[in-house]
């Protein structure tokens, strides 16, 4: 069963005798050929070291580090979680004074795991920060100090973010890319003079003030929505450093985005003043803007512009205009796009479809996202992936189609698509929708942890609590939830509050207090809200 993963045979057999009495083999059939299978069959899995080998497997946005190195992790984290709003300094302290802690051999790989897992926490972060620095053998690299840097600018933590920053140069590991996440967290705070003055002292730490470097500062700002300070600096800066294209893109979607069409279009005008042509990605940033304000003659007078200029759309450029007219003005008017794109001879990609299969299933016009999927593609060449197949069972989900989407979702299969998470989460919601709880959320999470090997994630796992909660099925809930702690995965709050209250209705009293032992443990993971 899904949801005991490591744990031991006795709560293996209690989770069959609650959710499958009756074992039925699904190998080789789709649910839907099946309708007489009630309680299709799911293997346990059979021991933690196995998901364990599995679950490293899948952590593809993780350092990869071995076994030793995740025991010595979780030493670590358990060590830090055991105290209450210490200081960086405690957390130093205590990590020295803990035998668990003392024989650990501090690698890279455990360093920037570590750091990457400690949410908010900026003061265990620092603390392991400091502590990691005073073990033998232990040298931090650029990656790291970057990571730390970021963590105490997200935190307002700015006094100790450019102490670190001084730090690294004495180390002389000091880069522009360090420099550019302190102007984007200075900016990100509102603090926009501190980010210039940063930009100013680059001369103090052995760093060139250029173009690339301008062009951070200036993008930083605009970004921040603080696009006329940018040229205000630009306007100061230009004598001393040469703009390049990128400088006056910067603009071009600074002003678009505080929807400041015609300052954009003028920028446009300086940049070829500096001998620069506009690119079809400049052309595409007004042209999302002009969806954005419902300006769709504008549109089709630019496109115009751009052919009579020799700069041609490609198929990103009506790709942007479709997507950003399905939102402005409804998908009917995002479809006209592509008969100007037909026309315009520009060949669809595997991108373009994908979009157009959304807008088209979103529209109600199912047959025709079908006919695209089945026919379009394959006729031009264009072979589906991931995201093809994701946004056709999504739109058979959306409108309860769940028969289709499975027929996708078998397609996929037997064309060597691998599934994700995301293929799974409009099944599973329709499932939960329709109050199928057991037969066929069993099926779909037979594949996602028994054959695709896929962890579960923070919104899988609130997906599901919430869902079954719904179903009235809070004893499976309630065991989600616990592997959902034991993979240190921070609960939302509306999550186990729904829980707990589920479980105080039904006088489930064992449960309401483990329930709130394991939001007691989950304290130290991190926050969600």
């Amino acid at each position: 069963m899904f949801v005991f993963l490591g744990r031991n045979q006795g709560v293996f057999r209690k989770a069959r005798r609650i959710f499958f009495p009756k074992c039925c083999s699904v190998i080789g059939l789709r649910y839907y050929d099946c309708p007489s299978i009630s309680h299709p069959s799911v293997e346990v899995l059979a021991s933690a070291t196995s998901y364990q080998d599995r679950h490293l497997c899948t952590q593809a946005s993780i350092v990869s580090f071995g076994l030793e190195e995740k025991e010595a992790a979780r030493r670590i984290r358990h060590v830090i979680s055991r105290m209450c709003n210490g200081t960086v300094e405690d957390v130093v302290k205590r990590l020295q004074h803990y035998q668990d802690c003392s024989q650990i051999q501090i690698s890279v790989s455990l360093v920037e795991s570590l750091l990457g897992g400690f949410g908010d926490d900026w003061k265990s972060a620092m603390g392991f920060f400091r502590w990691a620095a005073l073990c033998s053998g232990c040298k931090h690299t650029l990656r790291s100090y970057n990571k730390m840097v970021d963590l105490l600018g997200k935190m307002k933590q700015f006094s100790r973010m450019l102490e670190l920053v001084s730090e690294m140069r004495e180390e002389g590991i000091i880069t522009l890319e360090t420099f550019a996440k302190v102007m984007r967290r200075f900016t990100g705070a509102g603090k926009y003079e501190q980010a210039i003055e940063v930009f100013n002292d680059l001369d103090s730490f052995g760093l060139t003030k250029n173009t690339e470097a301008m062009n951070i500062l200036l993008d930083t700002l605009s970004k921040e929505k603080h696009v006329e300070t940018a040229r205000e600096v630009f306007l100061e800066l230009k004598s001393k450093i040469p703009p390049d294209a990128y400088t006056f893109n910067i603009f071009v979607h600074g002003w678009c985005k505080a929807n400041r069409i015609d300052e954009a279009e003028w920028t446009i005008l300086e940049m070829k003043g500096y001998g620069f042509r506009p690119s079809v990605i400049t052309y595409s940033t007004i042209l999302e803007a002009q969806c954005r304000n419902r300006s769709v003659h504008k549109v089709y007078e630019l496109l115009d512009k751009m052919h009579a200029e020799g700069c041609i759309p490609n198929v990103v450029t009506y790709t942007i205009i479709m997507h950003s007219l399905a939102k402005s003005h409804g998908y009917e008017a995002a479809l006209q796009i592509v008969d100007r794109m037909n026309a315009s001879g520009c060949k669809p990609d595997t991108l373009f479809y994908n979009s157009l299969i959304y807008v088209l299933g979103r529209a109600g016009r199912l047959s025709e996202a079908s006919r695209v999927f089945e026919m379009d593609m394959h006729r031009n060449g264009v072979t589906p992936d991931l995201s093809t197949y994701n946004t056709m069972i999504s739109a058979f989900c959306h409108h309860s189609c769940e028969k289709e989407a499975l027929e996708v979702l078998e397609k996929m299969e037997n064309a060597s698509c691998v599934p994700d998470l995301l293929t799974y989460t409009p099944l599973l919601k329709l499932c939960l929708k329709k109050g199928k709880t057991v037969d066929l959320l069993s099926f779909l999470m037979n594949d996602i942890v028994n054959k695709y090997h896929l962890s579960l994630d923070l919104a899988t796992y609130s997906l599901l609590i919430h869902g079954l909660c719904r179903a009235g099925k809070t004893d499976w809930a309630f065991l989600l939830f616990e592997e959902m702690i034991n993979q240190e995965i921070v609960p939302r709050n509306r999550t186990w509050k729904l829980l707990l209250k589920e479980a105080e209705q039904k006088s489930m009293h064992g449960t309401v207090e483990r329930i709130k032992e394991l939001v007691k443990q989950s304290r130290h993971f991190g926050c969600s809200e």
